[in-house]
């Protein structure tokens, strides 16, 4: 039977990924719900291929232009309560969600609550609230599957093996596009350097979280709570090939590692169609073309984020949270030309030493946190 699925931000780089994967099984998916916040030209070459039953559009504006465009294709509707409406529909089985940020969290908690498969691209959704949405995924017999290459490997790994015994994860990182940068070089970074990925092809907020390794910091947030792993146990190495995407060792001494070309189409297929695995035409590895994989420790200090974030797990409670919403307050006001990009963790680490941290992680308790850090954060920024 088709199932039916809803892609939450599709007009991303995870969005029309996931669409290009459900094209090529026509047989087994269909894409019934969309949702976009303002790229409506994108959005109509969607619904013209795809005939959702109704999108989202967030930008009332957008949303009445999206209307004029489609001369009703399709139902077009607005506001954040409209996600949560589209993803608790009986008729959606799979939802994908691909939203940029702290966006995420509700309607991905309100999909959970529904019983759905998500498929998670928004890993901003377990570093803000990781304890709410594995408990919600546990009491409402929803399944969570990483789209995150790093976690979906760490998933690939982890399948038919015994929790205990897992000895460590580990996170592979590409190292950004400054992993050889001096410090000197590190302080007249400008945007169009730090959107200039040397592996991946990605939105502009995660690309710069990549250029400062905050990326990885949120991974490892992400993977204690996906996975039941103690920070202790979770170690990141800098690859700069991409070509293993995470590996797990093992109490023995084994370690398994998940290997694969730079390519999110393959985690994305692997979580819509898990737990088979069904062919695809993607390129594969030609390993005596790759001569080489190296590997690296972070330098923390130069890439402060990433120590920043093991801190605010170290802290726990709506830590994490504050400083996932410093990290999009500073990344936005970098990409506007607000501060320089070594200023980036300055300003999450200043939001981070003013947080008062609450451990009653309701998600009123966890939206408060996020409010409270981005007026801290961007008043730090307007300094």
């Amino acid at each position: 039977m088709l199932k039916n699925i809803a892609i939450l931000g599709s007009t991303g780089s995870i969005g029309t990924s996931s669409l290009d994967v459900i094209a090529k099984f026509p047989d087994q998916f269909r894409v019934a719900y969309l949702t976009a916040h303002r790229n409506i030209d994108l959005l109509a070459e969607q619904i013209a291929r795809f005939r959702p039953k109704a999108v989202v559009v967030l930008d009332p504006f957008e949303a009445e232009r999206c209307r004029g465009r489609i001369n009703g294709a399709t139902e077009v509707l607005t506001g954040t309560g409209a996600l949560e409406e589209i993803v608790s529909q009986d008729d959606v089985d799979i939802v994908i969600s691909a939203l940029v940020g702290f966006a995420g969290l509700k309607p991905t908690i309100r999909a959970l609550q529904a019983g759905k498969r998500v498929a998670l691209a928004n890993k901003e959704t377990l570093v803000a609230a990781g304890d709410l949405v594995m408990s919600t995924c546990r009491n409402h017999g929803a399944e969570l599957l990483p789209v995150d290459s790093e976690h979906s490997a760490i998933f690939q790994c982890l399948v038919g093996e015994a929790g205990k015994n897992v000895g460590k994860i580990v996170l592979t990182a590409s190292g950004g596009p400054f992993r050889t940068a001096s410090e000197d070089e590190m302080k007249t970074i400008t945007v169009k350097q730090a959107l200039n990925h040397p592996n991946w092809k990605m939105g502009s907020k995660i690309t710069i979280d990549s250029a400062t390794l905050m990326n990885k910091g949120l991974e490892v947030i992400e993977a204690c709570w996906l996975f039941g792993i103690p920070p202790e146990k979770i170690d990141v190495v800098v690859h700069p090939q991409s070509i293993i995407h995470s590996m797990v060792e093992f109490v023995d001494g084994s370690v398994k590692a998940q290997l694969g070309i730079p390519d999110m189409k393959i985690p994305i297929q692997y979580a819509l169609t898990y737990p088979e695995r069904a062919t695809s035409d993607f390129p594969r590895i030609d390993f005596p073309k790759l001569q080489q994989m190296t590997f690296f420790e972070p330098d923390r200090k130069k890439f402060r984020c990433l120590q920043l974030a093991f801190d605010s797990l170290a802290c726990g409670g709506t830590m994490p949270a504050a400083m996932n919403a410093a990290n999009e307050i500073a990344v936005a006001a970098f990409f506007n030309g607000g501060i320089a990009f070594s200023q980036i963790s300055e300003t999450i680490d200043r939001t981070m030493q003013q947080h008062t941290i609450s451990n009653e992680l309701t998600l009123e308790c966890v939206i408060e946190a996020d409010r409270w850090a981005r007026e801290t954060a961007s008043a730090i920024c307007s300094e």
